[in-house]
This record gives structure tokens, C-alpha cells and sequence, in this order.
């Protein structure tokens, strides 16, 4: 028997009967078989299924594309020998067809712009969504804190110090190399061009309000935003993978209170230490620049920074740094919270977390220095 007739068959002169098994493990041998099986179905006036064996979704497929849908309709109302499996199966592709017509006759009545706006509004409402949901949880850690604080027993004093180490000390070399370098750029940048008005002096002004008020908190945050915040997501977001979280639950234990406010606490005691180093850092760098390239000593680019910049600069800075890590704390703790059963998941909610936070810093750091200068601090 040739691999056509396997899967159709002549019986009459116009009648043409589809034989054999149309599956998955056929699917090579089907189609080879399109180009006859399109000559005989021209000639063909009828259509059965009587040696029809087996079908899947698959062969399904095949048939139809061969048949035509229109044709299949009709026979499927005329052929009563049929088996309900097969029609039902044949039925539930045919409509597929017909929706995926219809989804495509739908975009093509929209245009980009239309479909642009659409896709717009989407990510406008799930932004209020996310937002909404931020707040939230915000509010439920500070309540849990406010709570715990009420009651030492509760208090985890050895996680907390772990996360300091983890979160706060481990970072040290980073935070310190990082900012003494972009110290270093901004001095020389500063002085490249105060150099044509021959101020160079004021590099040292430059340096100071830099880093006390903006670049010190905003670097080290961001730092953290990367390398912690995706560690508290990580980790979160695994227990919730192997159901640690819900057998916590079930045990009784608030897990905001094991895993939440000992990574809120921690950070909120590294990230002002990280901040007070990375200030010192920017500033080394800004005195090594100005010593070895402007011949300004080291005596006389502290006498300018303590005299001319002014403590409230520093302060402006460091009291960024509490509110910085309550937020990064926070969303990285809650998009591991939102971790669901895959490890696809858990790196979309890590990544999220990482660009959620960075996004966060920048936008309230902002917000605060637009605050505090229009207060005069």
C-alpha cells in the first residue's frame, strides 16, 4: 500500500473516503500527500471518513488546510458515519480558525497609532496597579514595624546583623572605588572649565556640594538598588518557589516579620554608613585631583570645604539616605512576595525589582532636592 492510499482512498468514482491514522507521528507522511490528495478531492463529489482510524489536533489541522474549511462544513453535516470524537475535534479546530480570522480582521480595522494608544492605556492602568499595590504593602511594613518595636521578644537581632554584614559591610569596596572615582571625573571636569575664568579654587565648592547633597546617597543607593535589592528578591522569591513562605503561614509565623523587617532594619542602618563613606570617597578623590593637577594642598581644600560648603549640605544628604533604603528595601522584598511557580518568574521579578528601585532613587532623590531647595536647606 503507498503512503497515499494509507490515508485516503477512492471507493466510488466520485466518492473519496480520508483513511488511517492523521497524527503527530504521521505528520511527515501527511504532507507528502497534499498535492494527490488536492487531484483527488477536485474530481471527488462526496467526502467520508469511514476508515478513519485516528486523528489529533494536529492531523486535524492538516485536514482542514487540505479540505478547505468551507467544504468541511458541509460535510460534516451530511456525513452521519463520523465518530463524535472526531467531529467534535474537527468542530473545535474549525473554530479556531474562525477566531483567529476574526483577530485578524480586527486589528487590520485599527491603526498603529489606535493600537499604540490601546497598548498605552493598558500600561498606564497596570502602573496605577503597581503603584496602588507599593503603597500597600508600605503601609503594612510600617504597621508590622511599629508593632514589632512593641514587643522585643520578636525582634531577630542576629538576621538583622547578617543583613547588615551582607548588605552593608560586603559593599564597603565597591561604594568607596566607585565614588572616589567619579569624584575624581567631576573635579576634573569642574576644573577643566573653571580653569578659563581662573577659579579653579571653586573645584573644591564643587566637590563638597556634589557629593554631600546629591552624588554621595544617590550612588551608594543605587549600588544597593543593584546588588541588594535583587538579592532580597532572589531569596524571597525562591522560598516562595519551594512553599517555605506558605508552610511559615501555616505554622503560624508572619512572614513579614522573619523575612521582611529584618532586610527594612538592616538597610536602614547601612545604607546612612554607606552614604557617610561614600561621601568621604567622592571627596578624597575630588583632593586628589586638585592636589596633584591644581596644585591645591590638602590643607587648603579642607579649610575651603569646612568654611565655604557648610554642614546643612552634609545633612541635606544623609537624611535622604533613611528614606532611599526603606523604599529599596521594601520593593525588592515585595516583588520577591510576587514571585509565582517558575524559575522564568523569579528572574522577571528580580530584574523588575533591580530597574524598579534604581527608577525609585532617581525620582524620589529628586523630588527631595527640589523639597529642600525650595525650603533653603
Amino acid at each position: 500500500m503507498n503512503t497515499a492510499s494509507s490515508f485516503f482512498q477512492r471507493r466510488a468514482q466520485d466518492n473519496l473516503s480520508i483513511t488511517g491514522n492523521w497524527v503527530l507521528a504521521n505528520f511527515e507522511e501527511l504532507k507528502k500527500i497534499n498535492k494527490s490528495l488536492n487531484q483527488e478531492l477536485a474530481i471527488s463529489k462526496s467526502i467520508d471518513f469511514v476508515g478513519l482510524v485516528q486523528m489529533d489536533t494536529n492531523g486535524a489541522h492538516l485536514l482542514i488546510k487540505m479540505i478547505g474549511e468551507e467544504r468541511l462544513k458541509v460535510v460534516l453535516e451530511q456525513d452521519n458515519t463520523l465518530p463524535t470524537a472526531f467531529r467534535s475535534l474537527l468542530l473545535a479546530v474549525l473554530q479556531s480558525f474562525e477566531e483567529a480570522k476574526e483577530q485578524q480582521q480586527s486589528e487590520k480595522k485599527y491603526n498603529p497609532i489606535s493600537l499604540w494608544l490601546a497598548q498605552l492605556g493598558r500600561q498606564t492602568i497596570e502602573a496605577k496597579h503597581e503603584v496602588i499595590r507599593w503603597l500597600a504593602f508600605l503601609g503594612t511594613v510600617i504597621e508590622s514595624m511599629f508593632l514589632t518595636m512593641l514587643q522585643p521578644n520578636k525582634w531577630r537581632v542576629t538576621s538583622v546583623v547578617a543583613h547588615i554584614d551582607s548588605s552593608g559591610f560586603k559593599a564597603v569596596p565597591i561604594v568607596f572605588l566607585l565614588n572616589f572615582l567619579v569624584g575624581a571625573v567631576i573635579a576634573f571636569l569642574g576644573a577643566t572649565v573653571l580653569e578659563q575664568f581662573g577659579a579653579t579654587i571653586f573645584t573644591v565648592h564643587l566637590v563638597g556640594f556634589a557629593f554631600m547633597r546629591e552624588f554621595g546617597v544617590i550612588l551608594a543607593a543605587i549600588l544597593i538598588a543593584g546588588r541588594t535589592a535583587s538579592a532580597f528578591t532572589a531569596h524571597i522569591g525562591s522560598m516562595r518557589l519551594n512553599e517555605e513562605i506558605d508552610a511559615l503561614k501555616v505554622s503560624g509565623v508572619d512572614p513579614l516579620q522573619i523575612l521582611v523587617l529584618p532586610r527594612v532594619t538592616a538597610l536602614l542602618v547601612s545604607l546612612p554608613l554607606l552614604t557617610f563613606i561614600a561621601i568621604i570617597a567622592g571627596i578624597l578623590g575630588g583632593m586628589g585631583v586638585s592636589v596633584f593637577m591644581l596644585n591645591i594642598s590638602p590643607t587648603l581644600f579642607m579649610e575651603v570645604l569646612i568654611d565655604k560648603v557648610g554642614l546643612r549640605h552634609f545633612l541635606v544628604g544623609m537624611s535622604k539616605a533613611p528614606i532611599l533604603a526603606f523604599v529599596i528595601a521594601t520593593t525588592g522584598c515585595l516583588e520577591g512576595f510576587r514571585v509565582e511557580g517558575s524559575a522564568e518568574s523569579l528572574g522577571q521579578r528580580t530584574t523588575s525589582s533591580v530597574v524598579k528601585c534604581i527608577f525609585l532613587v532617581i525620582l524620589i532623590d529628586a523630588m527631595l532636592a527640589m523639597f529642600f531647595m525650595k525650603m533653603g536647606w
